[in-house]
């Protein structure tokens, strides 16, 4: 324990672990240290420690309170409130976000991970011009928001000065502190706490009640220091009357509130306010004791005592005397100060602790007290603080003594806890809202939640059912929101793909062909015309409507965030139509959409779609880099991703080891989730890899159970060109004419450039002579007028292999030449050395390819020398991959010796330098 009378006992590796953190955050390496153990373990003296040896740092402070885990970014203000004249420097979008957050400027919920990188770019500002040490004691009662951005930040620190400390009480829950570095602090040497008891207690300690309270307490400082205090001169003398062991939490608080108990009752009702007042303003507690008449003279007996500080601001001796103060009072008691609170707080000024406190005042059902609940719950959903919203809607849920209107704040506190990723919270508050009247539209809304929770929870197989039944409900109901709840079911069958069971594609689609027309016509009203009939009439007769729908979405009238919910499906359709104009355009505006709003749920969906786009395309650097973003993202969000993009791209470079096990690990992970969608990409890369590696009959198992299922378009329709091929060189003429003719009944139908380049190769293989040699050449013309260049070096590459077998070596010397290019540009390992294999059966030898400078980069690397090379500055690309612009710089100073260049110039594509 620190302070004037006392000096640590022990603790010798902790300090030197807090010196060695201080001297790195100095040299420019950020830190970040969470440092755990019991209460009373001395968690606290050990910041103290750290902030007194960190001269020339500049200390901020923050400490979490129990009461205060319902008020959004409440600890992330105390934190950063004093830096908000930096926040001029930061991007609009993050200066705008960090404004709303702390109810600065309103406006729509701004999202947690621009706060996050507002955050860090805020620290990083104030870095620059000292040494940053950010102190967070008790970080285990930080609201949900702000522990949710500082440990977002404290993954992102990396050659910055910033150091983040956290001191969280065990047991350590909740996944914010996973994967951070620790300084686990347990219980002093027995010598060490019996000389910490002597020092304390006065006079003679029997021996035999020495060695027990060191014993019961496990060398715990705080337990040493209080639990003798209130003990009689017989307890330690004699050992009479001692308690049995109970938990060490509880031991201490009981000691405390014992000595609570036996000050005078005016000392008690002042106490009991100071710790239901949970932000230390003296100000505030000095209004509210007038309130209940308690004169500030009283504290004297607590001050006395040590439990209290009275100064700048309240403190207590330790947050378990706050705790034991307030859990040893009596409700009625708690409610009263909870009432002077709430009276005495400004409701201009701080509106949602006002009602806070009036919630724990009321004694029993109160309109007035829920209604300005629900008023702060719709002021957090402005600010971000999702949680905080789930938390004022259940309080005011059970305040509520109108049935009808607690169904209905039930029902809003449950989507609001959905969104809160709280499954099981969010089921159990639609029990309070079934018990509502029996309104059918409320009820249809309950079910239609519950349903939202089971895909939402983990693609469950029941939620294209749930969500259909509930769409046959609204029908009469809300014809609009019926028509959503289809297209929501349609999503929800594509996921599940052939693990859907009896409720797939093909039957949800049926059901909304006879959904009634929306009362105005929307954009997304085309998209389920288009998607139903996709599939439930057939490939061609859905072809044109389709085309509609993805043109609607590919139009930019400005309306971004309706949009971007649904252009998921919109792209998915434009794959379905082989239509890579559309596929493209579509998916560069939903990227540039999610950007602008922050989406981060959204952004990993429609890279990935980019990563296949830019890998069918032969640009290999920006798969890889699209790759390493979505990486980033799942970093950041915690949120595990099924790695397609990674999986893809390993499949077209063919490395064999790296793709087989990400294919592996894809396909348990679709099946665990039941996306069948999952299972169709998994075996489409591998078809992919097998065929680049002219291992044949593996590429064909795969590709037959990618195309097993003919509802499963899109990815399964890129693997018929793949089974086609393997069929072929596998000597199964029979399988090959099956897949092209369903190739056929697509490309006919949809009539793209893709499409039937990929059909006119396909036919290639399954004829001989002239005809043949046509078809490639008609293959080679289709496809040089799509941006698909992988297909078209595959076809140069069948061709050469054709024209090597007819005899004509020149000639194959000329198309496996060009196809060595593309692939070896492209990356595309496995396919170049299938070609190079070819070349040199021709008589032309050709040298292993050996991958470029930049093949040394790692992903965060090429990434950021990427965005450098497109101009982008360090604070920009900091933005968009949640770095400081010190950490981007510190890259770009390890990208420079790698490729042994000076400048970003040199970064720039040949064309635009």
């Amino acid at each position: 324990m620190g302070g004037a009378a006392l000096e640590f006992r022990d603790r010798r590796a902790e300090r030197t672990r807090l010196d060695r953190l201080v001297a790195e955050v100095h040299s420019g390496q950020g830190q970040v240290l969470v440092v755990r153990g019991e209460a009373g373990i001395g968690k606290s003296a050990l910041l103290e420690y750290l902030v007194d040896q960190a001269g020339g740092s500049r200390v901020i402070r923050a400490s979490g309170v129990e009461s205060e885990m319902e008020l959004p970014f409440a600890g992330l203000h105390q934190l950063c409130g004093r830096m908000l004249d930096l926040g001029d420097r930061l991007p609009r979008p993050q200066r705008d976000a960090l404004a709303v957050a702390f109810g600065l400027e309103s406006g729509g919920p701004p999202d947690r991970f621009l706060v996050g990188a507002a955050t860090l770019g805020l620290l990083t500002e104030a870095s620059d011009r000292q040494p940053l040490l950010c102190v967070v004691d008790d970080a285990q009662w930080l609201d949900h928001a702000s522990a949710q951005t500082l440990t977002f930040v404290g993954r992102r620190l990396l050659a910055d000065r910033i150091g983040l400390v956290f001191a969280v009480r065990e047991p350590v829950d909740g996944p914010e502190w996973r994967g951070f570095p620790e300084l686990p602090v347990g219980g002093l040497a027995d010598h060490d706490a019996e000389s910490l008891l002597a020092a304390v207690v006065p006079g003679r300690l029997d021996e035999r009640i020495r060695r027990r309270i060191v014993a019961e307490t496990r060398g715990n400082p705080l337990a040493l220091l209080e639990l003798p205090r209130g003990l009689t001169t017989a307890e330690l003398a004699g050992g009479f009357e001692r308690p049995d062991a109970r938990p060490l939490t509880n031991q201490i608080e009981q000691n405390f509130a014992r000595r609570v108990r036996a000050l005078p009752p005016q000392t008690q009702r002042l106490l009991l306010t100071a710790s239901a007042e949970p932000v230390g303003d003296l100000p505030l507690l000095l209004r509210a004791l007038t309130i209940l008449g308690v004169p500030i003279d009283a504290a004297a007996p607590a001050e006395a005592a040590g439990l209290i500080e009275l100064g700048a601001r309240v403190r207590f001796r330790h947050p378990l005397v706050r705790s034991a103060t307030y859990r040893a009072a009596a409700a009625a008691d708690r409610r009263v100060v909870h009432q002077a609170l709430a009276e005495a707080t400004d409701v201009d000024l701080d509106r949602d602790r006002r009602a806070w406190h009036r919630a724990h005042g009321a004694a029993g059902p109160d309109e007035d007290v829920a209604g300005e609940l629900a008023g702060s719950a719709d002021r957090a959903q402005r600010r971000g603080g999702v949680a905080a919203a789930a938390a004022f809607l259940q309080r005011a849920t059970e305040l509520t003594p109108d049935p009808a209107v607690r169904a209905t704040r039930a029902l809003a506190a449950a989507q609001v806890t959905l969104r809160a990723g709280a499954f099981e919270e969010a089921l159990r508050l639609l029990v309070s809202a079934e018990d509502g009247p029996a309104d059918p539209l409320h009820r249809a809304h309950v079910d239609l939640l519950r349903a939202q929770i089971a895909f939402a929870s983990g693609h469950s197989k029941d939620a294209p059912r749930l969500l259909l039944e509930v769409a046959r409900r609204l029908e009469p109901l809300d014809v609009d929101l019926a028509r959503d709840t289809y297209l929501d079911a349609i999503a929800a069958a594509m996921f599940g793909g052939r693990l859907a069971g009896r409720f797939g594609v093909a039957e949800v689609a049926r059901a909304a062909r006879s959904a009634p027309a929306a009362t105005a016509r929307r954009k997304r009203d085309a998209l389920l015309d288009g998607a139903a009939r996709l599939f439930s009439e057939g490939y061609p007769a859905a072809v044109p409507p389709v085309r509609e729908a993805v043109q609607a979405f590919r139009d930019d009238d400005g309306a971004g965030q309706d949009d971007l919910r649904w252009m998921w499906l919109a792209s998915a359709l434009a794959v379905n139509l082989w239509d890579d104009e559309n596929w493209d355009a579509l998916t560069a505006r939903h990227v540039r959409i999610a950007r602008e709003l922050g989406d981060l749920t959204e952004l990993p969906l429609v890279l990935n779609h980019r990563v296949a786009l830019s890998l069918f395309a032969g640009d290999d650097a920006a798969a890889a880099s699209l790759v390493a973003e979505i990486r980033t993202i799942s970093d950041a969000t915690g949120v595990g991703l099924a790695p397609y993009g990674a999986v893809t791209l390993a499949a077209w470079r063919g490395r064999e080891d790296e793709g087989t096990a990400l294919i592996g690990a894809t396909l348990d992970d679709a099946t665990a989730r039941g996306e069948g969608g999952g299972v169709v990409i998994a075996h489409f890369a591998n078809a992919v890899l097998m065929n680049g590696l002219a291992r044949y009959d593996d590429a064909l198992a795969s590709a037959r159970t990618a195309t097993a299922y003919p509802a499963e378009l899109g990815v399964a329709g890129w693997a018929l060109p793949e089974l086609v091929e393997a069929a072929a060189r596998s000597g199964r003429p029979e399988l090959a004419a099956d897949g092209f003719d369903r190739l056929t009944e697509l490309a006919v139908a949809c009539d793209t450039g893709w499409a039937l380049g990929a059909l006119a190769r396909s036919r290639a293989l399954l004829v001989t002579g002239a005809a043949a040699e046509a078809h490639y050449r008609e293959a080679v013309e289709r496809l040089a007028g799509t941006r698909i260049r992988m297909d078209l070096a595959r076809t140069h590459l069948l061709y050469g292999e054709w024209l090597r077998r007819e005899g004509r070596r020149q000639d194959a010397r000329t198309q496996l030449r060009t196809a060595y290019g593309m692939f070896t540009t492209a990356g595309a390992g496995a396919f170049a050395e299938r070609t190079r294999r070819e070349l040199a059966a021709t008589g032309e030898v050709v040298d292993e390819h050996t991958g470029p400078a930049s093949d040394s980069l790692t992903a965060q690397e090429a990434h950021i020398a990427d965005l450098a090379g497109a101009g982008l500055t360090n604070a920009e690309i900091g933005a968009r991959l949640f770095l400081s612009h010190h950490t981007v710089e510190w890259h770009l100073r390890k990208v420079f010796t790698k490729l042994g260049i000076t400048s970003r110039q040199q970064l720039r594509p040949p064309a635009t330098r």
